[in-house]
């Protein structure tokens, strides 16, 4: 009877181990394997961080080397009428400061020329108080508001601010050049009588209609 007792309880105790075996067998498999899933996710990430830093390198490098404004001179005389139009220096100033480091800085830039240009339409002063000023102006705005969008969206649109660029450059001489040319034409000397004939008209004009 005991022997009988002894053999099944060795038997029970051998399928025991055997099966706690099998457990931890698989066990060990299954941690083995997550433990493989998780380093292989930490290292398709720590690769896609790589790839982004490295783009964000090729943008800034690209926009770094693109960022350059050229501001035309004035006309001697020009830049007498102008003197009071301080928002006009200040953009000046922001566009000859050339953000350095980082991507951050361009972008943070960009929304500031965004905000100067829209001051600069608000200061004319009366002497460039035109249509064609302010449409220079306003052309100018829209420029500056497309910089500061497409350097602030994901991805950054390196090309399209580097194109945006060169249009800002076109555009500053188009304005400066409306600017002399405006300045230019009130300093033609008045043909005799042109000033009463105006002020006939502007009269005239002003008498209504029966």
């Amino acid at each position: 009877m005991f022997l009988v007792f002894y053999f099944r309880f060795t038997f029970v105790t051998l399928a025991f181990n055997s099966t706690s075996m099998k457990i931890s067998s698989i066990l060990f498999v299954a941690f083995f394997c997550l433990a493989l899933a998780c380093q292989k996710d930490q290292t398709q990430l720590l690769m896609e961080r790589q790839k982004d830093a490295q783009r964000k390198e090729q943008v800034f490098q690209t926009i770094n080397r693109a960022w350059h404004f050229s501001i035309p001179s004035l006309a001697p005389h020009t830049r007498q009428f102008a003197s009071s139009w301080n928002d006009l220096y200040v953009l000046n100033n922001e566009l000859n400061q050339k953000p350095k480091s980082t991507l951050g800085a361009f972008q943070k830039k960009a929304r500031l020329l965004s905000q100067k240009s829209v001051v600069l339409a608000n200061t004319i002063p009366m002497v460039f108080n035109k249509p064609e000023i302010k449409s220079r102006i306003a052309v100018l705005t829209t420029k500056f508001n497309q910089i500061n969008l497409y350097i602030n969206v994901t991805p950054v649109q390196d090309q399209k601010v580097v194109s945006l660029i060169t249009a800002v450059n076109i555009e500053l001489k188009a304005l400066y050049l409306q600017l002399d040319e405006i300045v230019r034409k009130s300093e033609i000397p008045t043909e005799e009588g042109e000033t009463e004939m105006k002020q006939m008209l502007d009269t005239t004009r002003a008498i209504p209609s029966k």
